[in-house]
């Protein structure tokens, strides 16, 4: 690829920052206080077009409800877009209330299940009112023991719930199924892998899509063949970026597994690439998606770190020489095919984005850019304080 068309696709790229990322969020055990951090959904929405402001590819900001709850959603999509950002994907909250204890949609008290439905269904008419096009949904049921529950009857309460839902959603937007093989349940999980939630999909119908998170799989899964997988099926609708050493981590993506985030991209980059298949449609439609809660890093440096990681993966998948690495592959050149995968991998891409940060009238160092802003923000809003766990409504 020419310079001028590396560029092209590093100004198309998209990576999406989340709400619940500016703010006082962090692990299950303790959420730390920071300076600065967002105090309001619409200071979320000020940070989130800052760091688009900064990166230049950082469009739109995704809202948790209840967390991000106003009473007028238009007048949030207005201010949203007055800043120069979108509203990006709505993720519904089925796991903090005590009736979800024994799990929300897949709850054996069908008064619960109708609780999580419509909350779900009131997600709908908040992405419905915002501009959104994506429901992103991620369900903690599941249970801790053997006995505890008929599995066999929790799937089809979760078919039942999702279908309502997906029937519900307007023309143009799509239902993003999320999966987690384990956590907060330890014995079985509703949604527990990528092929429960691509059969889900399958049954829904056209508007249900897989999202995948990078934290959410086993050590050592190979996660870009299940992206892979998902593209030639249609069904890859999104990612929630950040990284893991064990679990779900929610550190900052391409921190401990570079080499996993540039395989992923490189996925991704050679089927769009593919002509008229159903791989390359799916790839030019994918939400990328950061999913980080950020508990001891500075909220500001750390989404923008996030997002630049991101870019940098995303630019090394560009160079890589997809003509020869076909040959290679086809001739069953097993090391040569693997070299030139790498070489686009070691390849230093900094002066690359700088020199594309330049010509698209960007600051060229943008975490020194980003410094005045964030000290500002901490000036004026201070520390609010933090409990442990999770944000609360």
């Amino acid at each position: 690829m020419t310079q001028s068309e590396i560029f092209a696709m590093l100004s198309a790229q998209h990576i999406e920052t989340p709400s619940w990322g500016y703010g006082n969020s962090g692990t299950r055990f303790k959420t730390f206080s920071a300076p600065g951090a967002a105090r309001t959904v619409w200071e979320k929405v000020d940070d989130a077009a800052l760091i688009h402001q900064i990166s230049g590819i950082s469009p739109s900001v995704a809202l948790h409800i209840p967390w991000d709850k106003v009473s007028d959603y238009s007048e949030l999509g207005e201010y949203a877009t007055a800043k120069g950002i979108s509203i990006g994907a709505i993720n519904p909250n089925v796991f903090q209330r005590d009736e979800y204890k024994l799990g929300s949609i897949a709850n054996p008290d069908p008064s619960v299940r109708r609780q999580a439905i419509d909350h779900l269904l009131e997600c709908v008419e908040v992405l419905t009112a915002t501009g959104s096009k994506d429901l992103s949904l991620w369900f903690a049921d599941g249970t801790n023991y053997a006995g505890q529950d008929d599995l066999r009857r929790r799937k089809r309460h979760v078919r039942e719930a999702l279908q309502i839902v997906h029937d519900a959603l307007p023309d143009g937007t799509r239902l993003l199924l999320e999966y987690k093989f384990f956590e907060p349940a330890f014995y079985y999980t509703d949604s527990f892998d990528w092929g429960s939630a691509l059969s889900h999909c399958m049954a829904l119908g056209d508007r249900a899509q897989v999202l995948v998170d990078l934290g959410h799989h086993a050590q050592s899964t190979n996660i870009e063949a299940i992206v892979s997988f998902l593209l030639d099926e249609g069904k890859l609708g999104g990612f929630h970026f950040n990284a893991r050493r064990y679990a779900d981590d929610d550190l900052i993506v391409g921190s401990t597994n570079p080499y996993e985030l540039f395989c992923i991209y490189h996925e991704l980059v050679s089927a769009e690439r593919e002509t008229g298949s159903i791989a390359s449609t799916t790839a030019k439609n994918v939400a990328y998606m950061i999913d980080q809660s950020h508990n001891i890093e500075p909220k500001l440096e750390a989404m923008l770190q996030s997002v630049l990681n991101c870019q940098e993966a995303y630019a090394k998948a560009l160079l890589v020489d997809q003509a020869a690495l076909s040959t290679a592959q086809s001739a069953g050149d097993v090391l040569g095919a693997h070299r030139i995968l790498n070489d686009a991998f070691r390849t230093d891409v900094r002066e690359l984005i700088a020199a594309w940060r330049e010509n698209n009238n960007l600051p060229v160092n943008p975490f020194e850019a980003l410094r005045p802003h964030a000290e500002k923000v901490a000036t004026e809003r201070g520390i609010v304080d933090a409990g442990g766990g999770y944000p609360s409504e």
